[in-house]
């Protein structure tokens, strides 16, 4: 099995685009979007860990069977946080826990 190794640039650019999306961070940290900031947050946190996993992982180049599992992993991550979603809707709507 041959590596593939990406060029030295490459990594130079998503660790400094990592940079900045990190002080991106820290500015909406300190914005008041109201309900947004939590799905800016993870928005901004969903792109970096894309990009540590497809460059410094190097999930790009890899067997299909191992995207296959990122997909399953992704998938169960969904449905938990879906679960969990859930529970906190009917239990505020139950009366038995005050809402998020």
């Amino acid at each position: 099995m041959s590596a593939t190794v990406d060029a030295l640039n490459t990594y130079r650019v998503v660790f400094v685009t990592l940079i900045l999306f990190t002080a991106v961070t820290a500015w909406v940290a300190f914005q008041d979007l109201g309900a947004m900031n939590n799905v800016v947050a993870l928005g901004i946190a969903t792109i970096k860990a894309t990009l540590v996993l497809l460059y410094f992982m190097h999930l790009r180049h890899s067997a299909s069977l191992t995207k296959v599992a990122l997909a399953g992993g992704i998938a169960f991550f969904v449905l938990l946080v879906v679960f969990v979603l859930a529970d906190s809707v009917t239990r505020s709507l139950l009366g038995t826990v005050r809402p998020l």
